[in-house]
């Protein structure tokens, strides 16, 4: 059996939200949360970053954290890099889990890996339900339209359109399928919306999606965000996710 690995890209940069992986959230940073959130999923969890704070930051929970080139415009990128550095072998599956999801639940990841295993896809990735209408006018709630066999057909930050699902920041792919997707040239698409997925649709890359029908709370962009996850962690201390 091919092993699963978790690579959690993680950069100090971020325009949306200053030093993003840093802010702390009830007592911990985000990054630690992230990371804390996922280690009991498998053995081989680590965080590709581009920083020494991110890594000094982590110093209490793990060593597997792996420093990338600052030069990367996409996650995507920086995982391929750490996973190079890591050795992985060419059908080991990679689990992309974006640094800003601290409340992925365990289960959801779970599901990522077995749907994979059951699909002919190049890549797979997760949905859950918008939570209300709100979010189709929200650029941080990417939205994604799937066909009746759940592949993906477009991504979207803004749309009107009916039936679409939150797209969830995560993606599985072999490593050889990723090193075939970061040899691809960036589309205009992929740099207009920030958003790498459009990537692998533009160059006819097969991204299977898998819907999770439990609660997922949405990942940290914003400072409302913060206030958000805050309190997310205050009304559920005594009943944590799974």
């Amino acid at each position: 059996m091919n092993n699963t690995y978790i690579l959690i890209p993680s950069r100090i940069g971020s325009t949306r939200l200053n030093r993003k992986p840093l802010i702390e959230i009830n007592g911990e940073s985000l990054i630690q949360r992230v990371y804390k959130n996922v280690q009991h999923v498998t053995n081989n969890v680590f965080v590709a970053t581009d920083s020494e704070e991110i890594k000094d930051n982590l110093s209490d929970l793990t060593d597997n954290v792996i420093i990338t080139s600052s030069n990367h415009i996409s996650g995507t990128d920086r995982v391929f890099e750490a996973a190079t550095i890591i050795g992985l072998d060419r059908d080991d599956l990679i689990i992309n889990l974006q640094g800003d999801e601290p409340f992925l639940p365990s289960n959801a990841v779970n599901q990522l890996v077995n749907d994979y295993k059951k699909n002919t896809c190049d890549v797979i990735t997760l949905s859950n339900h918008l939570e209300s209408t709100s979010d189709l006018s929200n650029p941080n709630c990417v939205k994604v339209d799937i066909d009746i066999n759940n592949f993906a057909l477009d991504f979207f930050r803004l749309s009107e359109k009916k039936n679409l699902k939150r797209h969830i920041g995560i993606y599985g792919y072999s490593f050889h399928t990723l090193n075939k997707l970061v040899s691809l040239d960036p589309t205009k698409r992929e740099i207009e919306n920030k958003l790498e997925q459009l990537r692998f649709l533009d160059h006819q890359f097969k991204i299977y999606v898998s819907n999770y029908s439990g609660q997922i709370p949405h990942g940290i962009d914003t400072e409302e965000d913060v206030i958000k996850a805050q309190n997310y962690l205050n009304n559920n201390e005594n009943n944590p996710e799974s």
